[in-house]
């Protein structure tokens, strides 16, 4: 019985997949929870989807879902949160810029907790991601006020119930620290490592950092007023 399954949005990412294989099949071997992992392929165009299906037919724990059509990384990641069944979810992006062997890490925390974030600390990316990055996080933050440095960073670890009810739109990826506290949960960040992209080439250009999530900050806000959050206290 699996505990723990890691989405993996895929987009084009062929360059990466096999990879991807060798290094999560590795994690299972040493992760602290039994873990499953699910491959989301969010439309690719490449030969995506015929190295995914080939890395599933081969590996027991791994599995995918193969949309139509591209819908984007939030999409992605909301298709997981209604797939998976396992009591912890995580979630780590394709380009392996940060290590599933970090996972352990969150999974220490995750028993307090609701979620559990990566924070990535000695980033290996260009000066004008890391900064547009910065920025961003500083908007979001002052908007949200959810003390998260790095909620760009893909490693989380969310326990199910908790992101099975989170009401998902484009951009929300960045705010799942946000929405989680929505519900009165608790988050915390953990440093985790950070490498360079070997292979494959980035999928969010400086609009995607910078602009896009100050107009996502406003969808946050009327989300935030709009959140119906209510405890059962008893049934008869």
């Amino acid at each position: 019985m699996y505990e723990f399954t890691i989405i993996v949005p895929v987009y084009n990412e062929e360059e990466n997949l096999n990879r991807v294989e060798e290094e999560l099949l590795a994690y299972t071997k040493i992760a602290k929870k039994k873990t499953a992992i699910l491959f989301v392929n969010d439309g690719s165009k490449d030969a995506s989807q015929k190295l995914i299906e080939d890395i599933c037919d081969r590996n027991e724990a791994f599995s995918y879902i193969n949309f139509k059509e591209n819908r984007g990384l939030s999409t992605a990641i909301k298709a997981g949160f209604d797939t998976i069944d396992t009591p912890f979810i995580g979630y780590i992006d394709s380009d392996l810029q940060t290590t599933p062997d970090d996972f352990n890490l969150l999974l220490d925390e995750i028993g307090e907790y609701d979620l559990v974030t990566g924070v990535r600390y000695n980033r290996k990316d260009s000066f004008v991601k890391n900064m547009s990055s910065k920025i961003a996080n500083g908007i979001r933050r002052a908007f949200t006020h959810d003390g998260m440095d790095d909620t760009g960073c893909p490693l989380k670890v969310i326990k199910t119930d908790f992101a099975k009810r989170i009401p998902m739109f484009k951009g929300l990826h960045r705010f799942l620290p946000a929405m989680i506290l929505l519900q009165n949960g608790k988050i915390l960040q953990v440093p985790v490592r950070h490498f360079p992209r070997i292979a494959g080439s980035p999928k969010f250009g400086l609009w995607n950092r910078l602009l896009g999530p100050l107009t996502d900050c406003f969808a946050y806000l009327w989300m935030k007023k709009k959140y119906i959050n209510y405890e059962v206290k008893n049934k008869g």
